[in-house]
């Protein structure tokens, strides 16, 4: 599943735990939200690096 999907699926877990009164299904919404959060980041810091690298790559030549 896409990142932002995993948001919208954690955002509904959460919101229907708390409407239940499920706390565990709640704390699974927001841990999702949370894994898809630090997966956007680690692309975002991956796509830098590497233009970072490319960049270095054509300093030498």
């Amino acid at each position: 599943m896409s990142d932002a999907m995993d948001k919208v699926m954690g955002r509904f877990k959460e919101i229907t735990g708390k409407i239940t009164g499920h706390e565990r299904l709640e704390a699974e919404g927001r841990t999702d939200q949370a894994k898809a959060k630090i997966r956007e980041k680690a692309k975002s810091v991956r796509h830098r690096a590497e233009g970072v690298m490319d960049s270095l790559k054509r300093d030498r030549s």
